[in-house]
């Protein structure tokens, strides 16, 4: 009976430990995201509702990104007060990601409204096929400069935001090239 109660300790032992290794791994594991706008950002996202302003917002803080990136990866340290400052290149180069993602994100669902305002849309594309084109080049010396430095994370990082780039300048070429149905308001010019 004793060996019995000594296994039967040793086995709620192990499930205890188990139990509190998976509810912190998972913890960790789970953290949520760092935000990826900085609070001046997100207000003027938050009050430019038109997709072409928010858009071009959005771009902004990309290419932001992008710069930033660059100079910390070349030695220069930033400013005091500098919005980025407590970003490493690796925050930035995700922020660019997901930046893109909720730009295609919003241009989905103001072209889903029935009232669309296609100029606003047509405005908002040709933002976002410019940014794109010149971003490119930039996650290109990027891409190059992480190779030099052997980061591999940041490596990654390049590579998943070259891919979305690509992504986006192809999305939004073809959206531009296709027509809208007419009607008197909303026809491009």
């Amino acid at each position: 009976m004793v060996a019995n109660y000594r296994e039967v300790k040793k086995t709620v032992s192990s499930l205890s430990l188990a139990l509190f290794l998976t509810v912190t791994v998972t913890g960790i594991l789970a953290r949520p995201a760092r935000e990826f706008l900085t609070e001046d950002e997100i207000e003027l996202i938050q009050i430019n509702q038109k997709i072409d302003s928010r858009t071009k917002l959005y771009l902004r803080a990309a290419a932001l990104r992008l710069k930033s990136t660059e100079a910390r990866l070349q030695g220069k340290e930033t400013e005091p007060g500098d919005p980025l400052e407590y970003f490493t290149p690796e925050d930035m180069l995700d922020g660019y990601y997901r930046i893109l993602n909720s730009v295609m994100f919003n241009l989905d669902d103001a072209y889903e409204k029935v009232n669309r305002d296609y100029n606003g849309l047509k405005k908002a594309l040709k933002a976002l096929k410019k940014s794109t084109e010149e971003s490119l080049s930039e996650l290109k010396l990027l891409e190059k400069l992480a190779k030099e430095q052997n980061k591999a994370e940041l490596l990654r990082l390049v590579r998943r935001a070259i891919e979305i780039t690509n992504g986006a300048h192809e999305g939004a070429a073809d959206a531009l090239s296709e027509k809208p149905p007419t009607s008197e308001k909303n026809e491009y010019r």
